[in-house]
C-alpha cells in the first residue's frame, strides 16, 4: 500500500475515536468529513446550542512534535473557509460555534492519549 493510503486509514481511525470520546461527553455528532468548496472538516458537532467545528490531528508518537502543533495558521484558514461555507449551506449562520482540536497520540500496542483543546483557534474568515 502507499504511504498517503496508510495515513489517510490512520487518520479515519483518529477520527473515530474523536467521535467516540465527544459523544461520551455528550456532544452530538452532526457530519463526519464535511467536504466543501475550501476542504475538509473532520467533525462537526453540537454540544448544547453551540457547534463545534473539529480538527482531529493522530499520530503515532511526539518526534515530530505533538499532533496539535499540526493546525498551522493556514490549516486554521481552510477551517475557517470550510466552516463559514458549511454554516451557509446550512442555514445557521446565527448559531454559536467554536473551533476545537483533538490532538491523539496512539503508540501500537497501547490505549490512545487523547487532548481535547476547546476553543483552540478563533476563526478567521469574516461573513
Amino acid at each position: 500500500m502507499k504511504r498517503g493510503w496508510l495515513n489517510r486509514l490512520f487518520g479515519n481511525h483518529g477520527e473515530r475515536i474523536a467521535a467516540r470520546f465527544l459523544k461520551q461527553k455528550g456532544y452530538r455528532i452532526l457530519r463526519r468529513q464535511a467536504r466543501g468548496p475550501f476542504g475538509e472538516i473532520d467533525l462537526i458537532a453540537k454540544d448544547a446550542d453551540t457547534i463545534i467545528f473539529v480538527e482531529v490531528k493522530t499520530r503515532k508518537s511526539s518526534v515530530r512534535g505533538h499532533p496539535s502543533e499540526a493546525v498551522t495558521y493556514q490549516k486554521q484558514r481552510q477551517i475557517s473557509r470550510a466552516a463559514l461555507a458549511w454554516l451557509k449551506k446550512n442555514n445557521l449562520l446565527e448559531h454559536r460555534c467554536r473551533f476545537d482540536v483533538i490532538a491523539i497520540l496512539h503508540a501500537p500496542g497501547e490505549q490512545p492519549q487523547i487532548k481535547h483543546i476547546i476553543h483552540a483557534f478563533e476563526g478567521t474568515e469574516r461573513g
